[in-house]
């Protein structure tokens, strides 16, 4: 009996000094993942203290098939999803009843996997009774900086650049973005992902394992950033924000095949392009040179309309595409020269991952807004916008860009 009662305090006790350890993080979110090819899960707190994690990539499954292939991803959605939640959880030290709410993607994304992640968390709010919030993907992106560095408040400017998106626009608050500029057609990390591929470097020896974006970089320290000089790869006339990279893929297939004929390699030829680097080096250089351009002019635009006030502002870039080092050191040779502070999330939190869910989930829930009523009717949105555009007035402005010089030849 004395054995019992001492069992059973003890027990009791340590459930009080674990109660008082989860309940001195405040609320807690669990966000969950599954927009493309990244299973992710997290939990965090309102600090932005990130309890626990559980990720599942799948980009070593699609660098071989060439891509992502939209049911196979779903598949590998589908097994992992529970293990990565489970993963999170158990890292976390925290159970179901011990969360606040479970934030999901919803929107935008790949359909197939956006059912993945929607499904599994209907599932998981029915049982358990939390509050839903589904989250916009690009908006989490546009947040996760507040989660690593307190100081930022809104309004602020920020790029997001990912394989399929390109998003110039001003975070207001949360939930309360307005769009300068958007991609008309392709995304940088798209390019990057076809010219990798027409190169050949998923089969690189210095590039095992790489998806296109990464490959590309690597290759590009040892490369000429001007042998694509004077090929016409942007056509953009109009003075906006708008980004294209569908001519600078044109222009670039069209100048491998050309040089494939120069140097005898044909198809089913396995050699690769002796100047491959080169062609690596000048793509990165010239979507950097894009880039610039169009953000130079989304920040005269904002002074003169007085959008972001302030002496110092903020620039946030985030995305897969901001973890490549080349466009972060020009970016920040641009916030320098315009006064701006330039933020960038750590190259892990950059890709996919259910950390920036989760955030994105607290900001929500701070904030009391975005907490879905019926959580049985929410739908995914593969292709929602994160906000209203302004592009014409941008456009209307006629905003002549001076020319920024962000490299240094020789």
């Amino acid at each position: 009996m004395k054995v019992w009662q001492y069992s059973s305090k003890l027990k009791h006790y340590w459930q009080c000094i674990r109660c008082l350890s989860e309940t001195s993080h405040g609320r807690l979110v669990l966000g969950i993942e599954t927009s493309c090819d990244e299973t992710g899960a997290a939990v965090v707190d309102e600090d932005g203290l990130i309890l626990g994690e559980g990720l599942h990539s799948q980009k070593g499954v699609h660098v071989k098939n060439g891509g992502v292939i939209p049911p196979l991803a779903q598949n590998l959605h589908q097994q992992f999803i529970d293990e990565v939640v489970q993963s999170a959880l158990r890292g976390s030290g925290v159970a179901l009843k011990d969360l606040s709410a479970v934030a999901t993607t919803t929107r935008p994304g790949l359909a197939l996997c956006l059912r993945v992640g929607l499904e599994y968390s209907k599932e998981l709010v029915k049982t358990t009774g939390l509050p839903f919030i589904p989250v916009h993907h690009m908006e989490a992106h546009a947040l996760t900086v507040r989660m690593i560095d307190k100081s930022i408040s809104f309004p602020y400017l920020v790029l997001l650049v990912s394989g399929g998106h390109c998003i110039l626009a001003v975070a207001k608050g949360v939930g309360d973005f307005i769009i300068l500029g958007e991609t008309r057609d392709s995304a940088p990390g798209e390019a990057f992902d076809k010219i990798a591929r027409r190169l050949k470097l998923q089969h690189h020896p210095k590039c095992k394992n790489m998806g296109g974006g990464q490959a590309m970089e690597t290759l590009a320290k040892e490369g000429d950033i001007h042998i694509l000089d004077g090929k016409h790869m942007f056509r953009m006339k109009s003075k906006d924000c708008d980004f294209s990279f569908i001519s600078l893929k044109q222009a670039v297939t069209h100048f491998i095949h050309e040089s494939e004929e120069l140097q005898g390699i044909f198809a089913g030829n396995p050699d690769f392009l002796n100047n491959a680097s080169d062609i690596c080096a000048s793509v990165q250089h010239h979507i950097t040179r894009h880039l610039i351009t169009r953000i130079l002019r989304g920040m005269d635009y904002c002074k003169m309309t007085g959008l972001i006030p302030g002496e110092k502002q903020t620039l946030v870039v985030s995305g897969g595409v901001a973890s490549n080092n080349y466009i972060r050191g020009a970016l920040k040779k641009l916030c320098d020269y315009k006064d701006y502070k330039l933020v960038c999330p750590p190259p892990h939190l950059c890709t996919d991952n259910g950390i920036m869910i989760a955030w994105a989930g607290m900001e929500h829930l701070k904030q009391g807004t975005g907490i879905a009523e019926d959580p049985s009717s929410v739908r995914f949105e593969p292709r929602e916008p994160l906000g209203p555009s302004i592009s014409a007035s941008v456009r209307e402005a006629r905003l002549r860009v001076q020319r920024f010089k962000f490299w240094t030849d020789g």
